[in-house]
């Protein structure tokens, strides 16, 4: 867990990072929607459509590759959200001996 979040007493700490991890995914995601409503919206209203022979609206390449790390952060949260975690590595090296 990194340094800067303490735990609270009487909390466990790897749910609390667990929880951590997922408001924090929550947060990334609800600020993704806002900004790509808000440059789909600036695209359309600013008159620069499809008319001027563009292949894709520019809002399309901002929305992939933050989705990209939109992605990973789910992944971080929710589908693998102890795999890769320190004290788990740890435990398997000191099995180990």
């Amino acid at each position: 867990m990194s340094s800067y979040q303490s735990v609270p007493e009487g909390k466990d700490p790897e749910l609390w990072e667990l929880a951590h991890k997922r408001a924090g995914f929550k947060r990334h995601l609800v600020t993704y929607i806002i900004m790509n409503a808000f440059f789909w919206a600036l695209w359309f209203f600013s008159g620069e459509g499809l008319e001027e022979g563009e292949f894709f609206p520019w809002p399309v390449w901002p929305m992939l590759g933050w989705g990209i790390g939109i992605a990973f952060h789910f992944m971080g949260a929710y589908v693998m959200p102890q795999t890769y975690s320190v004290e788990n590595e740890y435990k398997k090296l000191k099995e180990k001996q």
